[in-house]
């Protein structure tokens, strides 16, 4: 699957993106395409090429092959024009422990060679009212919860505006808490219009706040769609609260469906391509009394049958 845009409404484009270490492919080959304006999340367990694939997008690792660009520029030849206007989060934070976060923005926007000096303070502080730490701005770097400390990772890719944010595994290790924080922060920044690329492999994540994925598995790019697209790719799976169980999973099988599972109260099957306005139908025909209905793609389900492999579905 490929999402079908015009370059135009592309924030991110490779063709043939490959990266080799010897004999072995960290990223073979993918097509990465990621609409202007979307909360792309590229998911995949641990080592199966993300991080590699964003190290070649911001220019930090040299493909073996292929192309890509950013904003519509080239890269590499149009980094100079196109990476100001990207904040990028590459493999956890890096701060001075002893300086307070806002003393460690500043001394992150004096790197930045593009950055006003008479404007710093503004920038600063906006960056830090944006991710809500202004309170906070004056506690050392120490003292900061992982979720304060990821949020503030985040103020310095807001130094200033950015119209794409590639963020590696934003919520890593954080606490449940930790975790909201930063997801609510990134929806907030999607709906002030800046495109995310979101590397992740916590389905959880995926599912709350992204609109379109991109599925890894040892260096290939397996599936790429609009969320709502890649769910109606998958059998729907349904669920029948029911005082009649038993009979309730003959009426779907009678109807075709398989992995029919029975429990006290409920029966659980994969439907296929049967309506649910079908099968509760068919239900109630047969004299099932139907207490609760619910249908739909497991997206655990299909990101296993993608990959093979399991993935987190905390966070």
């Amino acid at each position: 699957m490929s999402v079908g845009l015009e370059d135009n409404a592309i924030a991110v484009r490779s063709t043939g993106l490959t990266k080799r270490f010897g004999r072995q492919y960290a990223v073979n080959k993918i097509d990465l395409a990621v609409p202007r304006g979307s909360v792309y999340g590229f998911l995949g367990p641990n080592g199966s090429g993300k991080t590699t694939t964003i190290r070649m997008l911001l220019g930090l690792v040299r493909p073996t092959a292929g192309t890509h660009s950013l904003l519509g520029h080239a890269m590499p030849a149009g980094a100079g024009r196109v990476l100001p206007r990207v904040g990028a989060l590459v493999e956890g934070p890096a701060f001075h422990p002893y300086l307070s976060g806002r003393r460690n923005l500043f001394r992150l926007d004096a790197a930045d060679r593009w950055a006003d000096p008479a404007t710093a303070a503004a920038r600063v502080d906006g960056a830090l009212d944006r991710v809500g730490l202004l309170a906070a701005a004056n506690k050392r770097y120490r003292a900061y919860s992982l979720g304060m400390r990821q949020r503030l990772a985040i103020a310095a890719t807001l130094l200033n505006p950015r119209e794409l944010l590639i963020l590696d595994e934003p919520t890593n290790g954080l606490d449940p808490q930790g975790t909201r924080e930063v997801r609510t922060l990134i929806t907030h920044l999607a709906a002030d219009g800046a495109t995310v690329l979101l590397s992740s492999h916590l389905l959880s994540e995926v599912e709350q706040i992204c609109t379109h994925v991109g599925v890894m598995h040892q260096g290939s790019l397996v599936a790429q769609a609009a969320l709502p697209e890649l769910r109606a790719t998958h059998a729907a799976r349904a669920t029948v609260t029911t005082d009649q169980p038993q009979d309730a999973a003959k009426v779907l099988g009678d109807l075709g469906a398989t992995d029919v599972v029975v429990s006290t109260d409920t029966v659980q099957a994969t439907m296929g391509a049967v309506p649910p306005e079908k099968t509760v139908a068919a239900l109630v025909h047969a004299g099932v009394p139907v207490k609760g209905f619910a249908q739909s793609a497991d997206l655990e389900d299909l990101f296993v049958s993608l990959t093979g492999e399991g993935f987190d579905v905390s966070g």
